[in-house]
């Protein structure tokens, strides 16, 4: 039976320092599920084990540890680490397999019991282990207590844009999220701290940053005289870093005050406001801090600060006691908000939150038959964004090469207002920003040009 290692969840702890070259341990695969908080986790574990003798190898290829960092928002999110960690085990038969993440924070018991998982390792021990997978496999521990600063970052390798984990935790508890108890209480990160991170991956060679965390709009409340606006504007004062993207703000959250600082083009043109529903009866029982009219409003406010931004958004269809006639107000409000693209997900029961305990319960095959409308209204929205962008002129941080054609490659990249893009180029574009006309719509990107002359000054 694998070791569970889960208990309350901890402080947020830096990223430790590298301060030499060890000696070579292994190969260590990563696979990432869930949120961007999720990703900053899985980025600096990547960076402990490689400060501890260990190179990274793709997800898909054999490995000496196999790490799957959990999610655990819905029942699917479940069943795909379950899945996840068992073909790891066919895929690494003699490798250490790590279950980590918010599945693991919230049921390590049940995932104790998969053959073929050595540690169960949930969100509280995340910065312990790299040094429990060592225990585990017999090598000599490292001192544990690790000084906490950061000294040194490396560069990822395929790597353009960073996660940098601002706070952590939730206060709010939501009816239906299991967030709380898989992160614990709101907790943020000194405003001096994350300047000096950002400023290494600068140095280290990323061009993007997205802060990062789950309640962005609660940042600094527990520091002294420190606010989401603050941190934003010391990193705009004190590094250079190209990019800077806010990953998710609630509409409550979202002030003129706040907006101002995106007359600074480094901030990127993309708001992601999670509404969940478009129906006030909803989103009371969710126990969600706003209304529509001010969800409506948050939005307006955007759209006449940050022109020609993107506006993204989370839908929840099927919560209990959502009927027909919420439904189809939720439909319609979302139609009418124009979203440049929406995450629906269908309501999931996930036992520990009040939901779990309500009446009316909307029947699994109802629930279906919402997901097809809201996703129809997704796409709709989603095309109709589409369309007002092309021929825009927008920079785009080239990612990756994607396909080789005719002497050329094909790269596949973001525009600063969060639109996939791809251009061919005979000359290696990745980890550049580079102005590029938007053409040609397909079915998942953009096909854009490079404009003539342009220059990473966008």
């Amino acid at each position: 039976m694998s070791r569970t290692l889960s208990d309350d969840v901890s402080p947020v702890a830096p990223t430790p320092p590298l301060g030499h070259c060890p000696p070579f341990r292994g190969t260590v695969a990563l696979e990432t599920h869930g949120c961007k908080l999720n990703q900053s986790d899985s980025e600096t574990l990547a960076r402990r084990f490689q400060e501890a003798g260990y190179r990274l190898v793709p997800e898909g290829q054999p490995a000496d540890v196999y790490v799957v960092n959990t999610c655990t928002v819905t029942h699917v999110a479940d069943r795909k680490a379950r899945q996840a960690l068992r073909c790891a085990r066919r895929r690494n038969p003699d490798a250490t397999v790590v279950a980590t993440g918010c599945y693991a924070q919230r049921d390590p018991s049940s995932l104790g019991l998969i053959p073929g998982i050595d540690l169960v390792v949930g969100n509280s021990r995340k910065p312990s282990l790299v040094q429990m997978v060592e225990i585990d496999r017999g090598e000599s521990s490292r001192p544990s207590d690790v000084p906490q600063t950061i000294s040194h970052l490396p560069y990822l390798p395929g790597r353009s844009r960073a996660m940098v984990k601002i706070q952590e935790g939730c206060n709010q508890v939501c009816a239906y999220c299991i967030v709380p108890k898989v992160r614990g209480r709101e907790r943020s990160i000194p405003i001096a701290e994350l300047v000096a991170q950002v400023q290494l991956l600068e140095s280290e060679g990323y061009r993007e940053i997205v802060l990062t965390g789950t309640q962005l709009g609660s940042y600094g409340f527990d520091l002294e005289r420190q606010d989401l606006g603050s941190l934003i504007a010391a990193i705009l004062s004190d590094t250079s870093i190209p990019r800077i993207r806010v990953s998710s703000l609630q509409p409550q959250e979202i002030t003129l005050d706040l907006l101002d600082l995106w007359q600074d083009r480094r901030l990127c043109p993309h708001f992601h406001v999670p509404l969940q529903s478009g129906a006030d009866p909803v989103l009371q029982r969710m126990r969600r801090r706003y209304t529509t009219a001010m969800f409506s409003e948050a939005l307006d406010k955007i759209r006449r600060s940050v022109p020609a931004s993107s506006v993204t958004a989370d839908v929840i269809v099927g919560f209990p006691g959502e009927t027909d006639a919420d439904f189809d107000q939720g439909l319609a409000f979302a139609r009418e908000m124009a979203f440049a693209s929406m995450h629906v997900f269908p309501y999931s029961c996930r036992p520990g939150t009040s939901a779990a305990h309500m009446g009316q319960q909307v029947d699994e095959v109802v629930k279906r038959e919402r997901m097809g409308a809201m996703l129809a209204v997704a796409q709709e929205s989603r095309s109709a964004h589409t369309r007002g962008c092309l021929g825009q002129v927008r920079p785009v941080l080239w990612e990756r090469a994607t396909a080789k054609e005719s002497g050329a490659w094909r790269f596949s990249g973001l525009t600063d207002n969060y639109l996939r893009v791809t251009t061919v180029s005979e000359r290696d574009v990745t980890n550049e920003i580079n102005r590029a006309r938007l053409e040609e719509a397909g079915p998942d990107s953009i096909h854009c040009s490079l404009v003539s002359g342009s220059s990473e000054d966008c």
